[in-house]
């Protein structure tokens, strides 16, 4: 049997890190996926998934994404049942992500798609100005220009580690 899912859109809200009785994370979001066929003289649809999180994986987003942030992910379908507060039973399907990564290039508080920012329904998408603490480490070198400058010459050695 096969049971994969991959889906890329943009969070509806802030994810939210929650830690069960026993101290594993955990997060629950939604997520917009624009659908790609639109009928002529009709507006584009947009379909909502809802995404659980676990371990590590809900901390790194909790930590990186916000709303509005574009974001793909992997993960498998599963549904459950359970009782809400007045006593109906409710069904509910929901995408369990393994992998998660970001989409698009880095901006000053973060992340666009493609390195233009667009967000949905043809509106020009503001990411929050967010403060983030300053890393521990100096950040490694960025090759990301393609310029040759950003390379360093290498000496000719026949003597290869490989």
């Amino acid at each position: 049997m096969l049971n994969r899912v991959i889906l890329m859109g943009r969070l509806v809200s802030d994810p939210e890190l929650k830690t069960t009785a026993s101290g594993i994370s955990v997060t629950s979001f939604r997520i917009a996926v624009d659908r790609s066929y639109v009928k002529s003289g009709a507006e584009r649809q947009t379909d909502f998934f809802d995404i659980v999180c676990w371990r590590s994986t809900a901390e790194f987003v909790c930590r990186y994404f916000f709303k509005g942030s574009l974001i793909a992910l992997e993960g498998q379908l599963q549904s459950r049942t359970y009782q809400a507060k007045d006593g109906s039973n409710r069904y509910v399907v929901e995408v369990v992500a393994d992998n998660v990564s970001f989409t698009g290039e880095r901006r000053e508080g973060g992340y666009s798609q493609g390195g233009y920012s667009q967000g949905g329904y043809g509106q020009p998408y503001e990411a929050p100005q967010r403060s983030y603490a300053a890393p521990s480490e100096p950040a490694a070198p960025s090759y990301s220009n393609g310029s040759v400058g950003d390379f360093e010459e290498m000496p000719l050695d026949d003597d290869l580690p490989f």
